[in-house]
């Protein structure tokens, strides 16, 4: 029955059993046999396991390359605010007679406080004692399964707050994984373990105390063990793509009965994010924002007295970016790994680098003389552990040519004192440690059904166990940098991968916790993608399954120089995603991110924007307008060439509008960084749309809100929209509007600019012709402002980012820059611009310009008093390329000239 056959495992698994000829093991394949229990993370891709032959390993490991690196997609994960919970659709899941929820109970009371809730609503709660051994919770939930069906599970355990001692002494660390996240995989398994087609899979929601942000915040995580029981979550959802799954984050001080309420809420609506957390009043996703590794910080020198410590060194891939080290530092390196020192006269990696498949035939004869079942698979887990000692000493032979020393060390990572011992070695003959790499772990892809509960512990344990090992056998010793292995299954969560995924993301709130531990040590976590030209990812049909899942693997020459990149190019800490496209990790778990539509008021945002179409995880919001340049003066009367264009302004406020959509409660403190990078045209005097998409993080006391504004455009004979982003910029909200700062009365000069001679020359249509009069008064171009402008076609006086006073200022710029360098600049971008209530009456307004370097100006709009009604600072322009009269400049430099005495008179 194909239903006894659900993952490609199980695939390999009938036809092994039936083939004579037999197949690589779904652990051989991946390079990850519990025998071999050290092995080294290699970027696993979203598989359950593959068939092929293991990629040969060359004794001269590929060089890095920094420009490779480069050209990767450098994202880190960021907290979005997310629109409240009611803003969207409902996830299906009822809680009310009938329904039956387990609740695996914390210690803290928000047990105690759900099933209150719970029961209130009629539904029958199962109780899960905090207390409740492993064994036992398996036995109690599978015993309720058998008694009828269980609905959902909520997961408590981790929204208690784990002691200290759980991040360096192993006994206290075991105490406290076995409730969190290693009984949780027992407790799933037994929901799910049988052939029940009338009971679909329960929902999962758990609750965690990382601080509210998931620990991505400038706060590190609190309660860093809850990242495991997040990682299994985000596993679960992706076996599970039709359930409601949710990790749900809260500060450490948040109230009991607070946190139930939310959990009630997060079950019955929102089916669009899984990672949700809540902290300063607002509600927060995890989404992916591009940073460059250099951050103007203080960046690593590498040299030939740095002192290395990596586990999982014998791995093919970790054995490459050793080599990359040494070969730009020449330091000492302390390499740790479960396979054994290398024989450098080993016949067999001698056999391997000559003449593979002779070896191969060597140990299949080898296996038949010693009485052995001499299987393909057999044969294939041999060669693999050959594979590793060859690649262990690749990377020594290439740290000695580089100068550098070895210290080769053979240790199980899950045993706390071997792991002390070999550390011992390293504190013994060092004052520091300046870059720690924890690269080893395995993997073992098997549905929760499929997947024992000691494959699940021992999966889990290498990476967990061995990092909490190391850093008690490290104890005060400083460290430089801590540089640990994660993957796409950490961040996303991957089929088959929960243990995977729960112990790499566990590293990963590991690495934000130490910012509070270890505030002068780097932590570095990094979520590596499928590797392509080494590494188990390389074998079998992976690649065509990541091709096939839209998911690009890492060039070698890119991945190998991560590291060195990350350390020696900036300061930058965290956690950083290396991946090209992400394919479906990527993709939204309901259309539009399940926002209800019509939830969100575009109206109460401002007149602009006219609908909200989504509100994604990683798409953002998305809000849109469709405009009519026969129906609006602001795009009738601003053409160039003929051709109806967005005015620069217009997107400004677009951008404003969208962020109040986010944070409707916050105020508009400015709009920074803002790029006007291709002009958006009406072609035909056609109506086109616009989109908005919008992604709002925190920045200490403020939030900021970073937009884009895209077009499509499908051209003549093309099957897919062009898409273009047209202008960029980032809003910056707060608590309270921004001050009003001091400003000047305008200054009189010389030689008037009339209005007539500035349209003669500009493009400007009556509704955008604010510029009445230009003069100048020493440093300082003035550019005063018409009165009785037509209206632009929309509600003016709902407008949050004054557009016409903003073209003030971009005109009066022009001026400026038309009458001392005789070019004529459209702007391109601007470093802030903020606006303020105009003081009544307004006694008429006036832009003060002055050049703050070439091409770029700074600009106040004031009323006759000198009230400041807009700042702009930073407005750059570009000079178009056709030269303008002479005969037209002569006007605008005669005004821009220092008049001396003002006479009053108009330049007209």
């Amino acid at each position: 029955k194909l239903r006894d056959y659900p993952t490609l495992g199980h695939v390999v698994d009938f036809v092994r059993e039936r083939s004579a000829a037999g197949s690589v093991p779904t652990e051989a394949a991946t390079g990850e046999s519990p025998e071999a229990a050290d092995q080294v993370d290699e970027g696993a891709g979203p598989v359950h396991g593959t068939v092929g032959a293991v990629a040969h390993i060359t004794t001269a490991p590929p060089e890095g390359s920094l420009e490779a690196a480069g050209e990767i997609p450098r994202r880190v994960p960021v907290p979005e605010v997310r629109p409240a919970v009611e803003c969207f659709l409902a996830t299906g899941v009822e809680l009310g007679n009938g329904t039956r929820v387990v609740i695996c109970s914390d210690v803290g009371g928000v047990a105690d406080a759900l099933d209150g809730l719970l029961e209130a609503r009629g539904v029958e709660v199962l109780r899960l004692p905090a207390s409740a051994g492993a064994v036992d919770a398996a036995e109690r939930v599978a015993d309720w399964r058998a008694k009828g069906r269980v609905d959902g599970v909520y997961w408590l355990p981790a929204s208690d707050v784990e002691p200290d001692e759980t991040r360096h002494d192993l006994e206290a660390f075991g105490a406290a994984a076995g409730p969190r996240v290693l009984n949780l995989h027992r407790v799933m398994r037994a929901l799910l373990v049988g052939d029940d087609p009338d009971s679909p899979p329960p929902f999962l929601v758990s609750a965690t105390r990382l601080g509210g942000l998931h620990g991505y915040g400038e706060e590190p995580a609190t309660a860093p063990m809850g990242g495991a029981v997040t990682g299994y979550t985000k596993a679960y959802s992706r076996e599970q793509p039709d359930t409601l799954v949710k990790a749900v984050d809260h500060p450490a001080g948040e109230d009991s009965h607070t946190i139930a309420e939310r959990l009630v809420d997060e079950t019955l609506r929102d089916p669009g994010a899984v990672e949700v957390g809540y902290e300063g009043g607002r509600r927060w996703t995890v989404g992916l924002r591009s940073e460059a590794a250099e951050d103007g910080g203080e960046p690593m020198q590498l040299g030939a007295d740095s002192v290395f410590v990596v586990t999982g060194a014998a791995g093919s891939i970790v054995s490459a970016i050793i080599a990359d080290l040494a070969r730009h530092s020449g330091g000492t390196f302390h390499l740790l790994d479960l396979t054994p020192e290398p024989d450098r006269a080993d016949p067999d990696i001698v056999a391997l680098e000559a003449d593979r498949d002779g070896l191969q035939r060597d140990i299949f004869e080898r296996l038949k003389a010693a009485g052995e079942r001499a299987t393909p698979a057999a044969v294939e887990r041999e060669l693999a552990r050959i594979e590793r000692l060859e690649a262990a000493l690749a990377a020594i032979e290439t740290i000695e040519d580089a100068g550098g020393t070895a210290h080769y060390h053979s240790v199980d990572l899950r045993d706390p004192v071997a792991v002390a011992k070999a550390i011992e070695s390293v504190t013994s003959a060092h004052e520091r440690i300046d870059v720690l790499v924890h690269a080893a772990g395995i993997e073992i892809s098997r549905p929760i059904a499929d997947k024992t509960p000691e494959e699940f512990e021992l999966v889990f344990g290498v990476k967990s166990d061995g990092w909490v090992n190391l850093m008690a056998a490290v104890g005060d010793l400083p460290i430089g940098a801590t540089f640990v292995f994660s993957s796409v299954a950490g961040r996303f969560g991957n089929l088959g991968q929960t243990d995977y995924s729960s112990a790499n993301d566990l590293l990963c709130k590991y690495t934000s916790a130490l910012r509070a531990s270890r505030p002068d040590t780097r932590a570095i976590a990094v979520d590596w993608t499928a590797w392509a030209d080494i590494g188990m990812a390389t074998r079998g049909s992976i690649p065509k399954m990541m091709e096939m899942a839209g998911i690009e693997m890492l060039p070698a020459a890119a991945g190998i120089a991560t590291l060195r990149r990350e350390l020696t190019e900036g300061a930058s800490r965290g956690e950083v995603l290396v991946a090209g496209a992400i394919g479906v990790l990527g993709e939204e778990r309901s259309p539009g991110g399940g926002l209800d539509p019509g939830s969100l008021d575009t109206a109460e945002a401002g007149p602009l924007l006219q609908r909200v179409d989504a509100a994604g995880v990683y798409q953002g919001l998305v809000a849109s307008a469709e405009l009519d340049p026969s129906a609006l003066a602001f795009l009738d009367d601003h053409r160039i060439d003929g051709v109806a264009v967005l005015p620069g302004v217009m997107g400004v406020e677009a951008f404003a509008e969208a962020a109040g959509l986010l944070c409707p409660d916050l105020h508009v403190v400015a709009v920074e960084d803002v790029e006007f990078s291709a002009p958006f045209k009406f072609y035909r005097d056609e109506p086109r749309e616009f989109r908005v998409v919008a992604h709002a993080r925190p920045d200490g006391d403020d939030v900021v809100v970073d937009c884009e504004l895209i077009g499509e455009r499908t051209l003549a004979n093309a099957v897919e929209p062009q898409r273009t982003v047209h202008f960029r910029g980032s809003v910056r909200m707060a608590q309270h509007p921004p001050e009003r700062p001091t400003g000047r009365k305008p200054p009189e000069g010389g030689k008037h600019l009339g209005s007539a001679q500035v349209y003669e020359l500009y493009f400007h249509g009556p509704a955008f012709q604010v510029l009445a009069e230009a003069w100048r008064s020493g440093d300082v171009a003035v550019g005063s402002m018409s009165a009785d402008l037509p209206g632009i076609g929309i509600a003016e006086d709902r407008l949050l980012m004054a557009p016409r006073l903003v073209e003030l200022c971009f005109q009066a710029a022009g001026v400026e820059e038309m009458g001392t360098e005789g070019r004529m600049g459209l702007p391109v971008r601007i470093a802030s611009v903020a606006t303020f209530d105009a003081p009544v009456p307004a006694d008429g307004l006036h832009a003060l310009v002055e050049s703050s370097g070439e091409d770029t100006f700074d600009c106040r709009v004031v009323d006759g008093r000198g009230a400041v009604v807009v700042v702009m600072e930073g407005y750059g322009t570009i000079t178009l390329p056709a030269a303008v009269e002479e005969g037209v400049l002569g006007a605008f430099r005669e005004a821009m000239a220092d008049g001396g005495s003002p006479d009053g008179a108009s330049g007209g």
